[in-house]
C-alpha cells in the first residue's frame, strides 16, 4: 500500500495553547493552523443495531432526554457554526440519526442557512428506503451507509440484527433519490473481512456506489479493542489488489479521511480510511457536536466543552462562539492512538458520532 504521508507532529496538550493568542473571529483554527470547516453532529446516541465493535448485545444506557439538546438549542448552534464559525459542511450522525424525530426539519433548516453548507448523513440504512426522497427534498445532499458484509449470516453476526435487506433497500432508495455519490462505509471483521472487502467492492462497482473501508478504531463501549486483533489498511489493500487493479487516484486528497485508488483504470474508486496505522491528523478539518451539546475537537479527545450548560445559563452568541473557538484552539496535534500512554475515550462511538 502506497500511503500519501500527511504527517503528525509531536502531540501537544491543551495547556500548551495560550488562550490570549486565539483569534476572536474568522476561521475556526487551532494552534497548528488547521481550519475546521466540517461539523459532525451526533443527533442521538440511540441505535437500532448492536454492532460487535461498537456496543454490547444488550445495548447501552442511553442519554436521558433532558440531557439532549432541544431542537431550538440544536438549531441555534448549527446557525452559529455556519454563520459565524465558517462551517461549510454539516454531517448528521448518531447513534443512528434516522431515529431522531424531525430529522427532515433539521436538514431543511440547515439548507436554508446562508452561506449554505453541504449536508450529509451517516446512517446504518435501516428506514432509509422510506425516507430518502423526503430527506433529499429537505436539502440533504448525500449519504454514507454502513455495510460491513453482504453475507446475510455474517451481517447478522456483526450487527446482531437480521436487517441486511433493509440496508440494501436503503442504498437503492438513496441512489434513486439523487443522494449521490452514495458511499458505503465498511468496518471489516478480522476473520471474514478480507473476503467481505472483495465482495463489497464488486457490489459497489455494480451499482455505482463508492466503497470506503475503515480500520477498526478503539471506540467500542467495552474498551476491548486490540490492534493485533484487527485488520490493517495494508492487509485490506493487499486483498483488494489481488482481485482488482488499483492505481493511486490523481486527485488531491486534501483533508479527506480516505486515501483513494482508482479501480481497474477508473473512474470508479475505492477508499481506505487508515485512522490507526496511517493517521491523517495533520490535515484534519473536523469539529464535533454531541447530542448532549458537548464540543469535541477530536474523535479521541479526553476533554469536552459544554455548550449546553452555557445555552441554558442564558449565554449570548458571542459567549458560545468564544467557547467553541477555545475548544478547537486547544486541539492536539494528533489523536495519540500510537502513543504508549494512549487512553481510549470514555464515550463510545455511538455517543460521539462518526
Amino acid at each position: 500500500m502506497t500511503v500519501v504521508g500527511l504527517g503528525v507532529p509531536t502531540i501537544r496538550r491543551d495547556d500548551d495553547a495560550p488562550a490570549a493568542d486565539m483569534p476572536r473571529s474568522g476561521p475556526l483554527v487551532d494552534t497548528f493552523g488547521r481550519v475546521a470547516t466540517d461539523l459532525r453532529v451526533s443527533l442521538t446516541d440511540r441505535c437500532n443495531l448492536r454492532c460487535t465493535y461498537c456496543m454490547p448485545a444488550e445495548g447501552l444506557d442511553w442519554l436521558p432526554g433532558d440531557d439532549l439538546l432541544t431542537l431550538d438549542e440544536l438549531v441555534r448552534l448549527l446557525t452559529l457554526a455556519v454563520t459565524r464559525l465558517g462551517i461549510t459542511s454539516v454531517r448528521f450522525t448518531g447513534g443512528e440519526p434516522l431515529l431522531y424525530r424531525g430529522l427532515e426539519d433539521v436538514v431543511a433548516t440547515v439548507a436554508a442557512l446562508r452561506p449554505r453548507p453541504e449536508i450529509a448523513l451517516t446512517t446504518n440504512g435501516i428506514g432509509l428506503a422510506r425516507r430518502a426522497r423526503a430527506l433529499a427534498d429537505a436539502g440533504l445532499n448525500r449519504v454514507n451507509v454502513s455495510l460491513d458484509s453482504l453475507d446475510a449470516a455474517q451481517f447478522a453476526a456483526i450487527t446482531r440484527r437480521d436487517r441486511l435487506s433493509d440496508v440494501l433497500d436503503g442504498l437503492s432508495a438513496a441512489s434513486e433519490a439523487g443522494l449521490g455519490p452514495v458511499k458505503v462505509n465498511a468496518v471489516l471483521d478480522a476473520v471474514s473481512g478480507l473476503d467481505d472487502a472483495v465482495e463489497l467492492l464488486e457490489y459497489c462497482l455494480r451499482y455505482g456506489y463508492q466503497l470506503r473501508i475503515i480500520e477498526q478504531m478503539p471506540l467500542d463501549a467495552g474498551h476491548l479493542w486490540r490492534r493485533d486483533a484487527n485488520l490493517s489498511a495494508d492487509e485490506i489493500y493487499a486483498a483488494l489488489a489481488e482481485r482488482f487493479t488499483l492505481t493511486t487516484d490523481p486527485a488531491p486528497r486534501g483533508s479527506a479521511p480516505a486515501q483513494l485508488w482508482q479501480v481497474n483504470g477508473g473512474p470508479a474508486t475505492v477508499g481506505i480510511i487508515a485512522s490507526v496505522s496511517h493517521a491523517f491528523c495533520a490535515a484534519c478539518d473536523r469539529t464535533r457536536l454531541t447530542a448532549d451539546g458537548q464540543i469535541r475537537n477530536c474523535l479521541f479527545a479526553a476533554e469536552e466543552t459544554d455548550l449546553r450548560a452555557l445555552l441554558r445559563d442564558g449565554a449570548d452568541d458571542s459567549v458560545l462562539e468564544a467557547a467553541w473557538r477555545g475548544a478547537m484552539w486547544r486541539k492536539a496535534a494528533g489523536h495519540g492512538i500510537n502513543d504508549p500512554d494512549f487512553v481510549q475515550p470514555r464515550r463510545p462511538m455511538s455517543a460521539i458520532g462518526g
